[in-house]
């Protein structure tokens, strides 16, 4: 195992406000050093490494694709040193610092961005960044401290903490179920204009899911012209916009965005739920504020699912 200079975490230090500030002499300027000293301990880092680090002009610096590989793992390595350090001496009174979170559509929307504010009137020195996509993620190469995700990840190496199992309903306009009239019975929905979201994984329409008179659990695959892909809530304002039935989470239906607006029908096969989770990596240490993030979802989701 090669063995790591305490000279080396200085350089770590240099490099980290170079790729912050995009330039040598910048963080020259900050860090009390000129400008040659910068590019000299870079030099030395990158020979150590055995690769280019940054990408350099005339005029400019850019990192590499191994620099921003390089960058995010140390930058998160400095800010959990530092971290270690204000809990060992008593001096983190107020937690900073910046936290990434990445999270699918639907619960963006209607579930973590009603949130947020209240999240940031509690610790107003957390900077968040928030991605909403569908998209799959991987915490090392794209930075992320926390991910969103429907289902149990099938990946050993995350922590997973269940935030809900959050049921499912079928809904329709009420302008589009005067026109068309309510089905009763499962049979009736294949006489109805039905909307369906196309699964990235399969490329095929999600199947839409239902519990029988006896409670038993009913997949039922759904012949449609009518599907949408990439973004769920397309969905949603498809079906306001008197197009059909479709399903979706009651969360979605009920907020205020769409209350009002949708009918819930074939309430006696309701029942069925799926599970939203949120997670990180096993082997990363759990900072404080991404602790003080996942306690603080945790507790208003399950208030808001009491209180229903």
């Amino acid at each position: 195992m090669r063995s790591f200079d305490p000279v080396q975490l200085g350089s770590i230090e240099i490099f980290c406000k170079a790729a912050e500030l995009h330039s040598f002499s910048s963080a020259a300027e900050v860090l009390g050093l000129t400008p040659a000293s910068i590019s000299r301990s870079i030099s030395r880092l990158e020979s150590r490494l055995g690769v280019r680090l940054f990408a350099r002009t005339t005029r400019h610096i850019r990192l590499t694709t191994e620099g921003e590989i390089y960058r995010r793992q140390c930058q998160q390595a400095l800010e959990q040193i530092a971290e270690v350090e204000r809990l060992i001496t008593g001096t983190q009174k107020v937690l900073s610092g910046n936290l990434r979170i990445s999270v699918g559509t639907p619960y963006a929307h209607h579930r973590l961005l009603p949130l947020i504010s209240k999240f940031q009137s509690q610790y107003p020195q957390i900077e968040l960044e928030i991605s909403i996509s569908n998209r799959v993620i991987d915490f090392v190469d794209d930075g992320f401290d926390l991910a969103i995700r429907l289902g149990k990840p099938k990946d050993s190496r995350l922590i997973a903490h269940k935030l809900e199992d959050a049921t499912l309903g079928i809904f329709a306009s009420p302008d589009y179920l005067k026109k068309w009239g309510e089905p009763v019975t499962l049979d009736d929905i294949c006489n109805h204009n039905c909307i369906t979201f196309i699964l990235p994984s399969t490329g095929k329409p999600r199947p839409w899911v239902f519990k029988d008179e006896r409670g038993n659990d009913i997949d039922m695959p759904i012949k449609s012209c009518y599907s949408v892909s990439d973004d769920v809530l397309g969905t949603v304002n498809w079906a306001v916009s008197n197009g059909g039935l479709f399903q979706t989470y009651h969360f979605i239906a009920e907020s205020s965005s769409y209350r009002g607006k949708l009918v819930e029908v074939l309430k006696n096969y309701s029942g069925r739920t799926r599970q939203f989770s949120i997670l990180y990596p096993q082997n990363r240490h759990l900072s404080a504020r991404v602790k003080a993030f996942v306690d603080f979802l945790k507790k208003e989701i399950k208030e808001i699912n009491a209180n229903l």
